[in-house]
């Protein structure tokens, strides 16, 4: 009779437990002042994912957190539809970089400086906007939405990704390995 009881209690409590840890972390994930964490942003002062080149250099050009100096900071790679902006910081920022394809910005990186800002500050402030991260390892936490990825990397940086631009180039990427490989395997071939 006993036995039964407890073997009751214990699984009242195994089937209990997921619905708890469910709403635990609903509550953790909930803001102070009980709101749902804030959506993923697409910009960062003023400069976004999806901007185009031009507008690209107006905004750090405008932008004190960044010593931009104009097409010297824009380099193009060639065979793509590719650029990178990479400019040096002032303050938290040491380097930004900002890769663009097909004229548009897909990855916004911030490299900061450790010796103003450290990483579990920028951990916690995004896990208290945005709520827990979707993946965590010892080299990166990573939030993300429908359109976008933001990553907090080691060393610290913060990275912005346009999940379906990326997408497109890992897809694109899978092709060519795809005909690298069967040129490789008929290379070999002719020995």
């Amino acid at each position: 009779m006993m036995k039964s009881r407890i073997c009751i209690i214990v699984l009242g409590i195994m089937l209990a437990l997921p619905l708890w840890s469910q709403n635990q972390n609903r509550r953790e994930s909930e803001d102070e002042d009980g709101t749902a964490p804030a959506a993923l942003p697409r910009t960062f002062q003023d400069i976004s994912l999806g901007m185009n080149l031009d507008t690209l250099k107006k905004a750090l050009a405008g932008n004190t957190l960044f010593y931009f100096r104009g097409d010297m900071d824009v380099s193009f790679l060639p065979g793509r539809e590719e650029s990178l902006v990479e400019t040096t910081g002032f303050s938290f920022i040491k380097r930004a970089f900002f890769q663009l394809r097909d004229g548009n910005v897909f990855i916004m990186a911030f490299s900061l400086d450790p010796a103003l800002i450290d990483h579990y500050s920028v951990f916690t402030a995004f896990i208290k906007k945005y709520g827990e991260p979707a993946s965590i390892d010892p080299s990166q936490a990573v939030w993300e939405s429908g359109e976008t990825r933001i990553a907090i990397e080691r060393p610290l940086t913060v990275k912005y990704i346009d999940k379906q631009v990326f997408g497109e180039l890992i897809g694109e990427s899978g092709v060519r390995k795809s005909g690298e490989v069967r040129l490789r395997e008929e290379f070999l071939n002719g020995f």
